[in-house]
């Protein structure tokens, strides 16, 4: 497999499996770096309406589909081949932007249909990815909510999260926010073979901090666990976020759906090839001997005793640490229909 281009996941680009025609590219014709390309997303609905018994949301808002943080475990990978592009390289640098997302937004929050409740912000591909420092459509859509009132739970790995700050405390005040940070793990060398575009974690432990300070309810998600990995990190990552002001922790097993597999697997023979035999096998003994495992109740937790001993391992680190309970509840009661012809204050 071709090494990745400088701060990419992957140099592989695997076949669309639900494409006739495929392109194979040679590793020179990649150079030193591949340019990110931006597409309109022409999505005529702002939100996603999710049916999957194991994820707590209903409704999600995405931004952008692809994401550049180049994490190579992304399980919305294979989300990239629906649109005619590969789970690889493409996912990383092919990015759809939905131009209208706050004014759809807007539309769905006007509509006699809408019962106020959270909206999942980044339920896919992370919403404060490289490109929303030009597009600003998360800055606009948290505008949006703002101006309505609509309780919105936030997942990112970026510290850019930090610029809106003035949105998120105004949302605050009303008990309509809560931001959680993806923590994979605390060493910047694994950090940046696993996710080269992202936030360092010390940057993601003083956003953690700020959040923390402007009184914005803040949570850590260890996601994902990698075991033989960074399974061993738990209780430090834990320790560091409630140092930060983390008020609470989750938890979720790698998934590896196809072709996330084959691009995983690759990557741990080029940057970790003697822990390749460790990493699969306990990974294969969490998913009842597979590499991935779909079914509700299982795929965010896994099975078996080695996943059971990351539950207790994770259990123990949390309470220890005072991470052991949610956030508070956001409140969809101060929900308003702003006055018509209003505009929005920030």
């Amino acid at each position: 497999m071709a090494s990745p281009p400088r701060g990419r996941g992957t140099g592989a680009n695997p076949e669309n499996r639900y494409e006739r025609i495929h392109v194979e590219l040679e590793e020179t014709e990649f150079g030193e770096r591949v340019p990110t390309v931006y597409y309109r997303d022409a999505s005529r609905s702002a939100l996603a309406e999710n049916e999957s018994p194991d994820v707590g949301f209903r409704w999600s808002l995405n931004p952008y589909r692809g994401c550049e943080h180049g994490c190579i475990y992304c399980y919305a990978r294979p989300t990239h081949e629906y649109l005619g592009f590969s789970a690889g390289l493409d996912f990383e640098t092919r990015i759809f932007v939905k131009e209208e997302a706050p004014e759809l937004l807007r539309a769905h929050f006007l509509s006699e249909k809408w019962r106020p409740e959270t909206v999942a912000l980044s339920g896919n591909t992370d919403c404060y990815q490289p490109g929303e420092r030009y597009f600003r459509l998360t800055r606009r859509c948290l505008e949006v909510f703002a101006e309505f009132r609509n309780p919105v739970a936030i997942v990112t790995k970026s510290a850019l999260v930090l610029r809106d700050l003035d949105l998120l405390e105004e949302l605050a005040r009303y008990r309509a926010v809560a931001v959680f940070v993806s923590l994979t793990t605390l060493r910047d060398d694994l950090a940046g073979k696993l996710e080269p575009r992202a936030a360092r974690p010390g940057r993601r432990l003083e956003t953690i901090s700020a959040l923390a300070r402007a009184g914005v309810p803040v949570g850590v998600m260890v996601a994902p666990v990698i075991p033989g990995l960074n399974d061993e990190e738990i209780p430090r990552i834990l320790s560091s976020a409630a140092a930060a002001g983390a008020a609470s922790a989750s938890w979720v097993l790698l998934r590896l759906p196809k072709p996330v597999d084959r691009l995983f697997l690759d990557w741990v023979d080029r940057c970790f090839p003697e822990r390749r035999r460790r990493v699969e096998g306990r990974i294969r003994e969490c998913r009842g001997g597979r590499l991935s495992d779909a079914r509700f109740g299982t795929r965010m937790r896994g099975e078996g005793p080695y996943a059971a001993q990351l539950a207790s391992l994770f259990r123990v680190s949390a309470r220890r640490y005072g991470l052991d309970r949610p956030l508070p509840a956001l409140d969809p009661s101060s929900f308003r229909i702003p006055p018509e012809g209003q505009l929005s204050l920030f």
